[in-house]
This record gives structure tokens, sequence and C-alpha cells, in this order.
């Protein structure tokens, strides 16, 4: 039984951390709202349970062993989805190796090592890299497609587009404005939108972003931003797929590879 401080310590420690949870649960389900319901279940084990947070672990690591319980105990890998987007998702998925999606998003996006996959996952830190192998192989001959940068630096959106390149991928072009991205969207129809969230003419990203989607339909969307944590509260519609600046080729290219398959695009409200 612990006292009144150390329940609030509890408390408090995981309510920091839940936002990064929030990115992974949702990239790796690729739903907001199944991504949440994951996090939500984590933490009614969690008020359940306390055991299945082992307090010798860094908290990080221990939340998401924690998640990795239910995750792995639910048989439910991704939300049920009968778009087009979905139907392609849960056929690309059926061809990857077990285990190899959650590798490489704890290690791309979550930055955590091959010890502390080894030990959220419940496996060696050896497995974890030889399944971080085989992430990256199976993911050099993921689905390829358009797509199209909304990003205001130049040296950013460059850097952008020559990772994209190199993973194979069309540019359809940068847009620097709303106005501008919007206009890119209407002459070519992108196949996944990699937006920052702050514009140069202080517009948005998130606006171009809703009236392409309002225009052109569903259409997967990775953001941009320092501030990740202020995007995923859970408090209104928020982005499946998010990655922090500043960020590593790798966590790009893992990003854009995820949400190229997945069933769902969520955007934010503006």
């Amino acid at each position: 039984m612990t006292d009144g401080r150390s329940a609030a310590d509890f408390a408090e420690t995981v309510g920091s951390l839940l936002p990064y949870l929030r990115r992974y649960a949702r990239a790796l389900t690729g739903s907001q709202t199944t991504g949440d319901n994951y996090a939500l279940a984590t933490l009614e084990a969690l008020l359940e349970d306390r055991t299945i947070f082992d307090a010798e672990l860094d908290p990080k690591v221990a939340l998401f062993r924690a998640f990795h319980v239910i995750w792995t105990s639910a048989g439910a890998p991704v939300a049920e989805d009968e778009t087009a987007i979905g139907r392609r998702a849960q056929a690309h998925m059926a061809d990857l190796t077990p285990n190899t999606r959650e590798v490489l998003l704890l290690y791309t996006i979550e930055s955590f090592s091959h010890r502390d996959i080894g030990s959220i996952m419940q496996i060696s830190a050896e497995e974890a890299e030889e399944l971080l192998t085989i992430a990256r192989r199976e993911m050099e001959t993921s689905l390829s497609g358009r797509i199209l940068v909304i990003e205001d630096e130049a040296v950013i959106a460059l850097d952008l587009q020559s990772i994209i390149a190199d993973m194979g991928h069309a540019i359809t072009g940068v847009g620097r404005t709303r106005d501008g991205a919007v206009s890119l969207a209407q002459k070519e129809r992108p196949d996944l939108i990699l937006s920052d969230i702050q514009l140069a003419d202080g517009s948005s990203g998130i606006d171009a972003v809703n009236d392409i989607l309002s225009a052109a339909g569903e259409i997967p969307v990775v953001f941009i931003t320092a501030f990740p944590e202020r995007l995923l509260t859970g408090e209104r519609p928020e982005p499946a797929f998010v990655i922090t600046k500043p960020y590593s080729e790798e966590q790009v290219q893992s990003a854009i590879s995820q949400a190229m398959f997945f069933a769902s695009t969520e955007t934010l409200n503006a």
C-alpha cells in the first residue's frame, strides 16, 4: 500500500509520459481513437495493479512495458476499417514479420535503445536488434507514392526532399504557405502529406492539410513539430503520426513508411 505522496508522484510521472505513449499507440494502430483506447486500457490496468509498472526500470520503459502487456494480450493489433487505405494496410500488415513494427517504432520514433526495447517487449536486446534489421529491410520494400511536403524553412524542405527521394517516393512539390500547399495538391493529388505545423506567413500547416483533405478525401498525413506534447493531449482530433523536431532521417523514413499503408488519417481541428 502506498501513501498519498507516492501515489501522487506516480500519477505525475505517468501523466508526464502519457503524450509519448499516445504517440506510439497511435502510430502502432494508425488511429487516434484506437491508439488512445490502448493507452487508456494501460492506465486502467495500472490503477488496478501497480505491480505491472516495474519500478526498477526507467519510468518511460516501465510504462511502455505495461502498455505492451495490454497490447500483446488484446489480440486486435489494428482498428477495424473498411476504407480503401485500411484494406491496403491490412493486406500489407499480413506480410510483415511479427513484432518488427513495434521494434521499429520504439527505436526510431521513441528513441529507445535495443536494451530498452528488450525490456519493453520482454525479449533480449539481441533479438530486438535482429527484429530492427528485419524491419528496415521490409521497410525498403514498403509502398511508394507521391508525397507533398508542407514546410517553410528551405534547408529543412531540401533535407526532407532528399530523404523522400532516397526512399523511392516522388515529390509533388513543396508548399511554404497554406494557400501554396492547397494549390499544389489541386494540381496533383498526393498519396501522403508531410507537413510542418507553423508556416512562414503565419498560416497553419494544420489548416492547409484540412483544406486539402476536405477537397481530396482521405490521404495519410505525417505532422512535424518541435512540441509533440502540445498536440497529443487527447482533448480533440489529433494526428496519428507525429515527428518531433529536430528529427533524424530514420524517424522520417519510419513515419512515412508507417503512414503510407495505414488506415486512419486523422487531423487537427483549427
